[in-house]
């Protein structure tokens, strides 16, 4: 049957309708879109240009910094603008379009942070192996296997967004089109298509975080035999990567794991995992990484000085 609709564009209540929130969130998220898009370039150039990105570990760094890039790009820069505006507007096609972007970068994400915790198993737990079980084909399978992975994800949420019939209220109250927001204003029973979307949806995340933890649970239960040098250097690494699991996924499924309904608070907790964690990805990567800090000095330095000899 084919969905029914009246309606040709989207009114965004945005996160607050008073003047002066708006213009402090405007100030607060241009700063956070620019230093994310500054930190996460910052790493995806210094690893490209380094060795480094021969290492499985960076390797999947460089394409979890271009997938933040992307993801966080297909909600901030309209969030940022409408902030200035009084009605804000999102055509219907923008509005599927966006639902699809972020959730195709998002389950791409989920599936990259997979890719390296598999990676940090493989490093801590079979040191012996690790270059063969890391080896590169492997590590161009896994980024392969994500990007299919965030696709069979999107589709069917947006398969499920574009067959909903919409033929009167047309108000999403969030500051970007997401599935459970667009069921609320759809003019039919969604408790259904909401329960799918849960089992799906949800499920990936929970799922995902569920192996997350026990693979993380089981590295930090290997450490034990390793020196206090190598268990020190590992516990580093191993703890940035637990930081950003729960920063992204505990918002997520808060959000996504739970009945067909939408709370107010949705729209901070969607915060975390649209801007908040991917601008301190590059941070909590980099602060207590040695390796990616002597990259940056390799790659950045000679750029710096050889422009003050120029002028």
């Amino acid at each position: 049957m084919k969905s029914q609709r009246n309606i040709s564009e989207f009114i965004l209540l945005g996160l607050s309708y008073d003047q002066n929130t708006q213009i402090f969130c405007f100030v607060l998220f241009l700063f956070c879109y620019v230093a994310l898009l500054a930190g996460n370039l910052l790493i995806l150039v210094s690893i490209r240009c380094s060795p480094l990105f021969h290492q499985p570990m960076y390797y999947f760094l460089s394409h979890l910094s271009f997938i933040d890039i992307c993801y966080t790009s297909t909600v901030t820069p309209k969030l940022i603008a409408d902030l200035l505006v009084e009605r804000k507007i999102i055509s219907y096609g923008n509005c599927m379009l966006q639902v699809f972007t972020m959730h195709f970068f998002g389950g791409t994400e989920i599936f990259i942070l997979t890719a390296m915790a598999f990676d940090r198993y493989a490093a801590i737990c079979k040191p012996l192996h690790y270059v063969i079980i890391m080896n590169r084909t492997r590590c161009h399978l896994l980024v392969l296997a994500a990007w299919a992975g965030g696709a069979i994800h999107a589709f069917p949420l947006f398969s499920t967004a574009i067959d909903l019939p919409f033929c009167g209220p047309n108000e999403i109250d969030h500051y970007f089109c997401d599935i459970f927001p667009l069921l609320k204003v759809a003019c039919t029973d969604a408790y259904t298509t909401g329960v799918l979307v849960v089992a799906f949806s949800g499920m990936v995340a929970l799922v995902t975080f569920i192996v997350l933890f026990v693979s993380y649970g089981i590295i930090l239960f290997t450490l034990r035999n390793l020196s206090a040098e190598g268990r020190r250097k590992a516990l580093s690494t191993c703890w940035s990567h637990i930081t950003v699991v729960i920063l992204f996924f505990g918002p997520v499924i808060f959000i996504y794991l739970r009945p067909p309904t939408t709370f107010p608070e949705d729209k901070i907790f969607a915060l975390f995992y649209t801007i908040i964690a991917p601008m301190f990805n590059p941070l909590i990567y980099t602060l207590r990484n040695s390796e990616m800090k002597k990259a940056m000095r390799k790659v950045w330095c000679p750029l710096l000085f050889s422009k003050k000899a120029h002028n």
